[in-house]
């Protein structure tokens, strides 16, 4: 796992610009820890920085051969496959490396190699020959991969932050990005900066002389399902456990997310029983749980948490045989201002979770002490249908995107009126809803049942995970720790996506196909335990304190023009031991805007 840089430009020399080409690579610093990189030609600049996961003493980047150069962020799982096969075409390899696959599969095959990749993945090709660069992002959009224009050309990396350091890039936001950052759709293409996309999922990207042309290569299908249920579980688990097996290989110390939730309980049991098959019945994996100190005095339900998750991890880390150690954070620690800033930092983007994004940033610096590659359960919910919108009338019968109704998130950041007349929020998220629902495949005859089902996977799958896979991978690299997620292998996302919602729901429960899956290697409570979303905390002291940082942030210039003090003043004089989560997560934004605000200076345009 690593941070990629760069640019293509035919209007100048990109050998007289080393200093450009090494600042941008220095902001991906943290992202790669190991080492650094870049390559400089006529027409093209590349940079890298690694965190070394196979093959810690080859795989160097930038990587050429024969006039073509490339650099990597990810894991190629089918890397042993396609090595083999390259071999029999005739390639010679110099390292052990996932990364050189990469690079002799675009020599061999070109674009074409796109359809050949398993695993997650951002990467450029420049092809001297050809004058032509090439970017490339996985099919679920796990690796993040974003550019912009410049004269005669394009830059691209990892993060916006490293667009940033070109100096024809600087941080602006117009009222379109406004739109698409406080709308809560989650698309994909347009981003919060002005100027500045993202490489859409399962998407690739090519600069030439020509100019930028870009496609998507996979998109989610609506295919008939023909199994039935016993033969549907069994593919899954198949399926599920050839994903676990394959996303076992590293050469760093490895371990796994264990909250005691049904997703990652049944990855941790898969992937400890393989862990076992590999190394031998004394093998023990390493998990790891998130809690607060007095959580289980202070803890109080909400829409999103039902129960503690402590002693169901426990549990569940004691029936498979792991190595299991919760990380217990004091909730002071979360408002401390410079992790917080750390967090906005590491999102360039002032639209997060607050606690739960601090959080899991402190998670992962601790793991990282013992670690370098953690398994995650992240996608489980939008693959088995397991979110409460999948189960809400409400959610059924709306006319917009399900979360805005489930998770109170819709009023989670009110703007300043004149603001709001701008955006017109409301209408974007119509348009952009019946846009949505333009994009779903549908197989002709289905129920209206399985026709409304469709699209609510299909809005979890594209939009909703997006977000989720923002948020774990920008907090986990920032902590140079790679985290793998298996539920997001694109065989399993396309099976089960065409897998009937009856099948899906067939124990009338959600997620009940996983359950089946782990019926037997995870504890019977954990299987039946309701949903329950990442902690966050309930001590008092985090809420009064949050109140404070809400009130010092209306002083930070440029946040009263865009959130309204007015309608957030209830949660900055509602006592402390009382605010709903909606109040809470006003301020918690309030708080990361002003953070984002100071720290990034951004050019507004409104």
């Amino acid at each position: 796992m690593c941070g990629i840089t760069g640019w293509a430009s035919f209007h100048q020399d990109a050998r007289t610009n080393a200093p450009v080409i090494a600042a941008m690579t220095t902001t991906m610093a943290l992202r790669g820890p190991d080492a650094g990189g870049v390559w400089l030609g006529p027409h093209a600049a590349l940079g890298h920085r690694r965190l070394a996961v196979i093959d810690p003493d080859g795989g160097a980047q930038p990587m050429a051969d024969a006039g073509t150069v490339l650099s990597y962020s990810g894991e190629l799982y089918n890397h042993h496959l396609l090595r083999a096969e390259l071999r029999r075409l005739g390639h010679e390899f110099r390292t052990r490396s996932d990364t050189e696959v990469v690079l002799r599969a675009y020599r061999e095959w070109g674009q074409a190699l796109v359809h050949r990749l398993e695993g997650m993945y951002a990467f450029a090709v420049w092809d001297e020959r050809r004058e032509r660069l090439l970017l490339v992002r996985d099919r679920l959009g796990v690796k993040p991969l974003f550019w912009a224009p410049v004269d005669g050309g394009l830059a691209f990396g990892s993060e916006p932050k490293a667009l940033f350091a070109h100096p024809e890039i600087s941080p602006a936001v117009d009222a379109d990005g406004l739109r698409e950052a406080y709308s809560l759709v989650f698309g994909t293409g347009a981003t919060l900066w002005a100027g500045v996309r993202e490489v859409e999922p399962g998407g690739l990207l090519t600069v030439g002389r020509d100019g930028v042309r870009e496609r998507r290569y996979w998109q989610l299908e609506a295919r008939p399902h023909t199994d039935d249920l016993t033969a549907t579980v069994a593919q899954v688990g198949s399926l599920l456990n050839r994903a676990a097996r394959a996303q076992l290989e590293a050469d760093v110390p490895l371990c796994s997310l264990l909250s005691g939730g049904l997703d990652s309980t049944v990855l941790t049991a898969l992937v400890a029983d393989e862990l076992r098959l590999a190394e031998g019945p004394q093998a023990r994996l390493r998990s790891y749980a998130v809690d607060y100190s007095d959580q289980a005095e202070h803890f109080t339900g909400d829409v999103l948490r039902t129960g503690h998750d402590t002693p169901y991890a426990v549990e569940a880390g004691a029936f498979i045989g792991t190595d299991h150690s919760t990380v217990v954070l004091d909730p002071h620690r979360l408002l401390d201002p410079e992790q917080r800033l750390a967090v906005v930092v590491a999102r360039d983007s002032p639209i997060g979770v607050g606690d739960m994004d601090t959080s899991l940033h402190l998670l992962f610096g601790e793991i990282r002490r013992h670690s370098t590659v953690a398994l995650s359960g992240e996608a489980a919910d939008e693959v088995f249908g397991g979110y409460p919108w999948f189960h809400d009338p409400r959610a059924l019968a709306a006319d917009t995107f399900p979360w805005l109704l489930v998770t109170g998130d819709g009023a989670a950041m009110p703007l300043h009126p004149d603001l709001a007349a701008t955006l017109r929020i409301g209408e974007f998220r119509a348009d952009t809803y019946r846009a949505a629902l333009a994009a779903v495949p549908h197989l002709d005859g289905e129920t209206r049942e399985e026709h409304r089902q469709r699209e609510l996977q299909h809005l979890s799958l594209t939009r909703w995970l997006r977000q989720l896979l923002h948020r774990k991978d920008r907090l986990s690299m920032a902590r140079g720790l790679e985290v793998r997620v298996p539920y997001c292998d694109h065989r399993l996302v396309e099976y089960a996506f065409n897998t009937p919602w009856a099948m899906k729901s067939h124990d009338g429960r959600e997620k009940s196909l996983l359950r089946s899956v782990g019926t037997g290697i995870a504890p019977k409570a954990v299987l039946w335990r309701p949903k329950n979303h990442y902690p966050a905390t309930h001590h008092p002291d985090y809420n009064r304190g949050l109140q404070r940082l809400a009130r010092e942030a209306f002083d930070v210039p440029g946040v009263r023009d865009i959130a309204d003090e007015t309608a957030i003043r209830t949660g900055l004089d509602t006592p402390a031991d009382r605010l709903s989560w909606p109040q809470r997560l006003r301020l918690e934004r309030v708080v990361d805007l002003g953070l984002w605000l100071d720290h990034y200076r951004p050019t507004l345009s409104l």
